[in-house]
């Protein structure tokens, strides 16, 4: 996400709700883990079900976990464990560029999952997420996950960019021009810039109009000096730390049942999304019709459905 839409997103968006049901909310716990570097807020929803618990890792990086309220949608039968990565959200943000590195962050999954107990765990990545996943599986080699669950995978910046660019191809001319000249000038702060980003969000990012309450609180949250050092100053322009990752070759070093999702209109295009499915022997793939890059977001039921029977399976 570009962090410098923000504030324009909160101010000419209306919002509808996508907060937990009060008559029938699940019961919840919350807190800090200290991890290196900080404190990270956490909370369980569903913290008195039997089901193996799902640790999710939200995207950006530093856009935290209000968008993904959507999967408390799997409470009923097991706990759903939500955490803002140092740097964004309810989690400490501290300045210091020295933590935010991949290896670090490998160790704050390690660490949450350490202190809360989670000796078995389903694993669901959204976006960035799904990088920290996968970097976590192959750097750790941890036991316990019984699935991993990719939501709009980033994997490669080099078909991330490629992507982007597709999509760009196809929106209104006078769009495509605003963006090239802005990215050309460098001049990510311009109205026009956030104005023709915004069109380019509307299509690739979220489809829901208005945008939900959970999203606009995630942009509010967001960690600017983490996604700033991390990828860059917008979403197609990659100066940060990410710039050379590639991890497309070591998939098929995962051994655990694996599901790849997208929208139809994802950023994470389904092209691409299916190239990374090929490359990982055995792993299954669905693309959310008439969605985008939050397809959990926006066709929640079906993302619940879909996702809550290939866990199902994964335990058997």
């Amino acid at each position: 996400m570009n962090v410098r839409l923000i504030w324009i997103v909160l101010l000419v968006l209306s919002t509808v709700s996508c907060n937990r049901d009060g008559k029938h909310a699940p019961k919840i716990e919350e807190g800090f883990i200290q991890v290196n570097g900080g404190k990270v807020w956490y909370e369980i929803v569903g913290a008195d079900k039997k089901g193996i618990p799902i640790l999710t890792l939200h995207g950006g990086p530093g856009a935290p976990h209000d968008y993904l309220e959507p999967l408390e949608g799997f409470a009923s039968d097991r706990p759903v464990i939500f955490y803002d990565q140092l740097g964004c959200g309810k989690s400490d943000r501290p300045s210091d560029t020295t933590l935010w590195t991949m290896e670090r962050f490998v160790e704050e999954v390690q660490t949450v999952r350490d202190s809360l107990h989670l000796d078995k765990v389903h694993l669901l990545g959204g976006s960035w997420g799904v990088t920290l996943a996968v970097e976590y599986i192959l750097m750790k080699k941890p036991e316990g996950v019984v699935s991993l669950i990719m939501a709009g995978p980033y994997l490669s910046t080099k078909r991330w960019i490629e992507d982007q660019n597709m999509w760009i191809s196809k929106l209104p001319q006078n769009v495509q021009d605003t963006i090239r000249k802005y990215e050309e000038n460098k001049d990510y702060a311009s109205q026009s810039y956030q104005d023709a980003m915004m069109t380019f969000y509307r299509e690739h990012l979220c489809r829901l109009n208005p945008w939900p309450d959970c999203l606009n609180r995630a942009f509010a949250g967001m960690g600017a000096e983490v996604y700033n050092y991390m990828w860059g100053p917008s979403e197609f322009t990659i100066t940060g730390t990410l710039k050379t990752l590639e991890l497309v070759d070591q998939l098929s070093l995962i051994k655990i049942p694996a599901l790849f999702t997208c929208g139809e209109f994802d950023e994470a295009t389904p092209a691409t999304t299916a190239y990374y499915q090929s490359k990982l022997p055995g792993s299954e793939i669905y693309v959310f019709k008439g969605a985008s890059h939050e397809h959990p977001l926006e066709k929640s039921e079906e993302y619940l459905k879909v996702v809550g029977g290939f866990m199902k399976k994964s335990e058997k």
